[in-house]
Formats: C-alpha cells, sequence, structure tokens
C-alpha cells in the first residue's frame, strides 16, 4: 500500500482540499483510496458525535470506506492547537491506537491528513513526525500561495528532511484571488524546493465542488 502523509505551511493552508482532490484524482485512475485524519480540532457537536468536516470531505472523496471511528479517532471541540485540546479532554492521543487503523486495510493508496504544520506539538515530547512516521516516511508539503510562503515552505521542507522524512512532491494551492507575482513565486519554489510539483489548485471560491486541482505525478509513484 503507498501512503503519503500530507502536511502544510501552516494551518488552513488547503490540506483537507488538497487531500480529497489528490484521493479523488487516485480514484479515477482505478486505484482502491482510503484516507485518514487521526487528529482534528475544531469539531461540531452532533447527535452521533463529534464531527471534523476535514475528515467527513476525506470520507467522500475515498473509495474504500472506513468508519468514523477509524478515518478521525480524536476528535476534539475547541479549535485549538492538538496538545492543548487533547489536555482539554483529559485525553493523551495514542499513536498505537492510530496505527491501527492500518493492520487489516485493503487499499492501493492511503491518505493521511496531518493536523496544522509541520511541527506542531502532539504534546510536550512528541510533535506531528511521531504521528507521521506511524505510517510513512514519505510526505506531501501544501504550500498555500501568498506572501511569506516560500520561507515558510523553504523551512518546512529543511525540517521534514532533518527528521528523517522524504518530501515526495509539494502541492500549490492558490489562497488570493489576486496574488502578486503569483507565476514568480511558484517558478521559484519549482526551483528552490527539493522535491516535484505534483498538484495545482486553483482559487476557488467556499462553493466550488469536486476536483478543482491539476496533478502531475511520476509514474513511478503510481506502482
Amino acid at each position: 500500500m503507498n501512503t503519503w502523509f500530507v502536511t502544510g505551511t501552516d494551518t488552513e493552508i488547503g490540506k483537507t482540499l488538497a487531500t480529497s482532490d489528490l484521493m479523488r484524482h487516485l480514484a479515477d485512475q482505478g486505484y482502491r483510496v482510503a484516507g485518514l485524519k487521526p487528529l482534528a480540532s475544531g469539531c461540531e457537536r452532533t447527535g452521533e458525535g463529534l464531527r471534523s468536516a476535514d475528515a467527513l470531505s476525506l470520507m467522500r472523496a475515498a473509495n474504500v470506506e472506513l468508519p468514523y471511528g477509524q478515518v478521525n479517532p480524536y476528535a476534539f471541540e475547541p479549535a485549538v492547537a492538538p496538545h492543548l485540546a487533547a489536555m482539554a479532554a483529559g485525553t493523551e492521543i495514542d499513536l498505537d491506537r492510530i496505527g491501527a487503523v492500518q493492520e487489516d486495510l485493503e487499499a492501493d493508496w492511503l491518505l493521511v491528513e496531518g493536523i496544522g504544520g509541520w511541527s506542531v506539538p502532539l504534546d510536550d515530547k512528541r510533535l506531528l513526525r511521531d504521528l507521521a512516521q506511524t505510517f510513512t516516511r514519505q510526505v506531501v508539503l501544501v504550500v498555500g500561495l501568498r506572501l511569506g510562503c516560500i520561507n515558510h515552505a523553504l523551512l518546512s521542507a529543511e525540517q521534514i528532511h532533518r527528521d528523517g522524512f522524504e518530501l515526495v512532491g509539494w502541492v500549490a494551492n492558490r489562497l488570493v484571488p489576486d496574488m502578486p507575482e503569483l507565476e514568480g513565486n511558484q517558478a521559484t519554489l519549482d526551483r528552490l524546493l527539493p522535491a516535484p510539483r505534483i498538484g495545482t489548485i486553483p482559487y476557488l471560491r467556499e462553493e466550488t465542488q469536486g476536483v478543482a486541482g491539476k496533478w502531475r505525478l511520476p509514474l513511478t509513484t503510481l506502482r
């Protein structure tokens, strides 16, 4: 099973949009695709319990069905960092419980979406990288195209490499409709990031639905 961990240069940067869109693209190619959102904050209280809009988006994009509790085992109501949300809920994030989802999973591709940016803490001793390595060493970085994105992208890529992971690709997500020097920023990131741009998401209004991006995954990746 091919497994990619999807992180971003920051929170609210388009990780869910990019992950869901990539999942649909892979499913359209005939692959069995599953998606996970192990940690989610800012969840809505429903009759079935706390629900994450991000996790529900991944479930809609997948063609391998999983129960909500497997897709999103840790759902927190406060829209705060996961270590603070877990503390408020009086719980500890158990990585073994999260990783157990893989044991009986039958899929060609598994996309695991992180929370926040790459160095978000899970508690005083563990960071998001500890969650990522539960699944894979291959990381996709979603870069929100706005002022400052080059600095954030390069710092994130450097830390991903320093932590012993492989950056297999990055996704350009256009966050604003009129970013100055959009093409110049993308070209700079193409030159300086140590991985290819595998996807491009155009600027979207909130009501836009369906597959939105352009994907160019290396054929060697789709094994």
